[in-house]
């Protein structure tokens, strides 16, 4: 039962002389509608975690009435050297609401624990240390 949920794309940097950690939201396509309109207000909530225990989060602005939304906005994180390997990060893609409670939309996650593309991603990130690498991320449903 694999729903189209979306993707998001997103780019990964990472200073290890800083031990800055700094995750682009880039844009989002196809998010599933989750609103009677038809359409989502999205917004992406990112969370560092480190065996399993969530560290920080941190959101993007909401972006209204839309399932293409377009963030462009960097969240920093500071992660020494010696603690990138034990990091994660879970990425929602959530539907804010007014009324009752905001929604998630779909999630991905980018790390040495995660699987295939995310753990790529995660390396490739880290192969290129200071180069911002960016790709599409489909949104998965909440385990």
């Amino acid at each position: 039962d694999n729903v189209d949920l979306g993707d998001l794309m997103f780019s990964l940097c990472y200073l290890p002389t800083a031990g800055r950690l700094t995750i682009t939201i880039i844009k989002a396509r196809n998010l599933k509608a989750m609103d009677i309109t038809g359409a989502s207000d999205p917004y992406v909530k990112v969370s560092l975690m480190c065996e399993g225990k969530r560290l920080k989060k941190r959101k993007t602005s909401t972006k209204r009435n839309t399932l293409n939304p377009v963030y462009n906005e960097a969240i920093v994180f500071d992660v020494p050297p010696e603690n990138i390997d034990q990091i994660n990060l879970s990425i929602a893609v959530m539907d804010y609401d007014r009324v009752g409670h905001n929604e998630v939309i779909g999630v991905c996650q980018v790390g040495n624990d995660a699987e295939s593309l995310g753990r790529d991603h995660w390396n490739e990130m880290l192969s290129y240390p200071r180069k911002p690498i960016a790709h599409w991320h489909p949104l998965v449903e909440v385990r």
